[in-house]
């Protein structure tokens, strides 16, 4: 599987396309469709995952929706556990606190959090829907995971659970 990170919007968020074969999964399209839509170019889109309803990671939404015909997954009707979108077989993790609808998607290795982990840090917990003790959970959820997954967050940079077991200080404090 080949994942490309299309960097959308003043926010800067993660865009990430998912592709095998010809076949695309996108996760959060925040912003600018028309980049997303290059990154795409003649790959079919299969679906678009949602890791939360926050406006920096939807604003793309509809228009690709609508573009290519596909169907929306997120916290409403995706299962904590295995899941499958086309030729692509994933686990959801319900991992609230960033906000209760915030859902993670480990493929193999791969894990994309959202804005519930960032490289040293988590998301804030202080806006609508934000919730700290619920986070807490959430991170002990993850802690449980093997070192080696790559954690492929809503903004900034890729980290490893290994590194955020070492380095981040919400990891350390839970």
């Amino acid at each position: 599987m080949e994942i490309k990170n299309v960097i959308v919007g003043p926010l800067e968020t993660n865009c990430y396309l998912l592709i095998k074969e010809q076949n695309c999964l996108i996760i959060d399209p925040g912003e600018e469709a028309d980049l997303i839509e290059k990154a795409i170019g003649n790959k079919k889109v299969v679906g678009i995952i949602i890791t939360h309803y926050h406006f920096d990671h939807i604003g793309a939404l509809e228009e690709l929706r609508e573009k290519y015909q596909t169907k929306i997954y997120d916290f409403h009707n995706l299962k904590e556990g295995n899941n499958q979108i086309g030729d692509f077989t994933f686990e959801v993790l319900f991992t609230p606190g960033h906000k209760e609808d915030s859902i993670s998607l480990l493929f193999e290795k791969d894990m994309f959090v959202g804005d519930f982990i960032f490289k040293d840090s988590v998301g804030r917990t202080d806006l609508k829907g934000g919730d700290f003790e619920k986070m807490k959970e959430s991170i002990q959820k993850l802690k449980s995971y093997p070192d080696d997954i790559n954690l492929y967050p809503g903004h900034g940079e890729r980290t490893t659970l290994e590194e955020e077991k070492r380095h981040n200080i919400f990891f350390k404090e839970i």
